[in-house]
């Protein structure tokens, strides 16, 4: 068993900050901070990636589709589905991406 500790990592004036939390091949979580219009830009995995909102508000993108979610909210995309997200709140949004397997794991 092994408990996972640490903060949200701190914002970038540049773009969407993230931390490592947990990296093994089964498996990676990531957290990630975007501050107000940040964004992680459209991109694929060949993994299964789950976010879930933590605090805040945002788009994401996946494939096709746009959803608004928010605090609470849990978003699944497929291996290979484009997919991105971004801050449309007046808050910071933090998020808790899985991704199973961990790419090239």
């Amino acid at each position: 068993m092994k408990q996972l500790g640490g903060a949200a990592p701190a914002p970038r004036p540049d773009r969407a900050a993230s931390a490592v939390l947990h990296d093994e091949p089964n498996a990676r979580i990531v957290a990630f901070l975007l501050t107000p219009g940040q964004s992680v830009p459209p991109h694929t995995s060949t993994s299964t990636v789950i976010v879930h909102v933590v605090a805040g508000t945002g788009e994401f993108t996946g494939g096709e589709a746009t959803l608004r979610a928010s605090a609470g909210d849990t978003i699944v995309y497929a291996p290979a589905e484009l997919h991105g997200f971004v801050n449309t709140g007046d808050s910071d949004l933090h998020l808790l991406a899985l991704i199973a397997p961990r790419p090239g794991g």
